[in-house]
């Protein structure tokens, strides 16, 4: 159903049952699977893909430009949606910088009121961003990620999976996963509360626990043991923990800092 004031190009492509409510706006080159909905005034713009089932809220921009001087706005680039995600009011998402590439948003991923998800930023499944939270550009944010309203991240930062950031949080350094965060890149330990909702085996909860205590709460440099417990293999048994060590061997924005090391 397309109501009467809304604009849809006739070069969109929209799938079967597809609503889209008064005043909204769908450009050309775009793809709206099926089930899905465009409450009014919503904007999907060219070189957006949505998948089946999801929803964009009103006033939300899909696909915008990047929020950088000089982009050459003639680039063929775009947004792609997961099936079954929520975007509610006035989020914004904005499309690539980059030559057929894409700003990329997972299935079942929930951005609440006002979120900003900038270009170039991978987002995987399941993750929530709350009211106001903010991703600058090249933020990947893994599956199972929780970030809190307004909290802001710094360009290239990554998340690890099932980490918790807390509202209002400033982060500039990397998040690995399991873990949470607040302030300015201070980590007060594991996500406990989203680690036994996911329903992780106690052996993985136990040995995440473990290893943040070496990490963290040690004097050595959390890059270098991290590399020598991967070295070793007999002190980690589970894939989680597996997971969490090799977290540590990529990036190049550091990492967040214990909390109560900090004080």
């Amino acid at each position: 159903m397309i109501h009467s004031t809304a604009i849809v190009d006739k070069a969109a492509r929209l799938g079967v049952g597809v609503r889209i409510g008064p005043y909204a706006v769908v450009e050309a080159d775009v793809t709206l699977g099926d089930g899905c909905e465009l409450q009014p005034h919503a904007v999907v713009k060219q070189g957006s893909e949505i998948d089946a089932d999801c929803l964009v809220g009103h006033f939300a921009v899909i696909g915008g430009d990047p929020q950088m001087n000089g982009f050459n706005h003639s680039l063929s680039t775009g947004v792609r949606i997961g099936k079954e995600s929520l975007i509610r009011e006035h989020v914004t998402v904005h499309r690539s910088a980059f030559e057929k590439k894409a700003t990329l948003v997972g299935e079942k991923v929930m951005l609440m009121v006002g979120s900003h998800v900038g270009h170039d930023c991978v987002i995987g499944n399941q993750v929530t961003l709350a009211n106001a939270a903010l991703l600058a550009g090249h933020v990947h944010l893994a599956d199972f990620v929780f970030v809190g309203g307004g909290a802001a991240f710094h360009q290239f930062v990554r998340v690890g999976e099932s980490a918790m950031i807390g509202g209002r949080a400033e982060v500039s350094a990397d998040v690995p996963p399991f873990l949470t965060v607040v302030d300015r890149n201070l980590t007060c330990g594991p996500n406990l509360v989203g680690l036994r909702r996911r329903e992780l085996p106690n052996e993985s909860i136990s040995e995440i626990r473990s290893l943040y205590k070496k990490l963290f709460m040690g004097t050595e440099s959390p890059t270098l043991l991290a590399a020598r417990l991967l070295e070793e293999a007999a002190d980690v048994k589970t894939p989680e923990g597996y997971r969490f060590l090799e977290f540590f061997a990529d990036g190049k924005r550091g990492f967040v800092r214990s909390r109560t090391r900090s004080k």
